[in-house]
């Protein structure tokens, strides 16, 4: 594909984390793709941090936020996808580094009809603690190092970093949605508005992006892995709250057993049906000078 593409970035309260994946998004081959931060309700500084990088990153960039009233992902997501431009989506978590090449192998792997499901290494605490205190930039890391790393224990595995031709490989599970996740993960925008994006009755960790993609797989998107292409730098973090985990998992089994498509509380659902556009000092605080946009549920 050609067109524009829309990268959207899932973050709350955890600036030194984003600010690592903007940059690495900044040192994109790649530029014709624009960044839109779906902010779960952080705090001012998330804002300000979007605010800084507007002049560096080279590529539009949008900050989208609403109230925080708990864990929202895939509420915050859809307000993004209202106000992104793309006809391609790119899905990205806000501690999840890209490497120069994923928008570029993204785009190379877009396909009518399917979605793209990408996979990550984790890095342990000790590495990431190490990375976003000296300001590393294992974006740029080449395959000797990241063979030290995992000698050393850094990260859990390599297979995200290699880079393999798999041809037709990558369509060998077409109908498969377990273990892909929206931390990296390309849909067409018009597939997405098929589906109504994501279903904000989803609150809480977990399932949120296990619904998405059974219901694209209902409406007869299938799957394309994008295993030794697209693989993300995942940065370390304590375990999310799973308290609603079990409550989201009969949401999900209700939709395994049917056939439904849309979410029921979907994009065209989100406020409205379109966020409010607002000034980057409103969220930001007393940033006089904005050169962000921001738009705020």
């Amino acid at each position: 594909m050609t067109g524009l593409i829309s990268v959207i970035v899932t973050t709350y309260n955890r600036e030194d984390a984003l600010a690592a994946v903007l940059r690495s998004l900044a040192g994109q081959k790649d530029r014709n793709f624009e960044v839109l931060v779906a902010d779960d309700g952080s705090s001012p500084a998330t804002a300000a941090l979007v605010e800084q990088y507007k002049a560096g990153i080279g590529v539009p960039l949008t900050h989208v936020w609403h109230e925080d009233r708990g864990f929202r992902a895939g509420e915050i997501r859809n307000l993004a996808l209202l106000a992104s431009r793309g006809d391609y989506v790119i899905f990205l978590d806000g501690d999840c580094l890209a490497r120069p090449d994923f928008v570029t192998h993204h785009r190379r792997l877009a396909e009518r009809g399917w979605f793209v499901t990408g996979n990550r290494a984790l890095l342990t605490q000790a590495l990431t603690d190490s990375v976003l205190r000296k300001g590393l930039m294992p974006e740029h890391w080449g395959l000797a190092e990241w063979l030290r790393q995992r000698v050393r224990g850094g990260l859990n595995r390599l297979a995200p970093i290699l880079r393999l031709p798999l041809g037709s490989l990558r369509k060998i599970r077409p109908q498969a949605w377990e273990g892909a996740r929206s931390c990296n993960l390309a849909v067409w925008r018009a597939d997405l508005d098929r589906v109504d994006g994501f279903d904000a009755r989803f609150s809480g960790w977990g399932k949120e992006d296990s619904d998405l993609l059974v219901r694209l797989l209902h409406a007869d998107v299938r799957r394309k892995d994008g295993a030794f292409a697209i693989g993300v730098l995942h940065l370390w973090h304590p375990e999310a709250d799973r308290s609603q985990l079990p409550i989201n998992q009969e949401k999900l089994d209700s939709v395994l057993k049917g056939n439904c498509m849309r979410a029921e509380r979907g994009m065209s659902t989100a406020c409205g049906g379109a966020p409010r556009i607002a000034a980057a000092s409103e969220l930001a605080g007393p940033h006089e000078d904005s050169n962000v946009t921001s738009i705020r549920a």
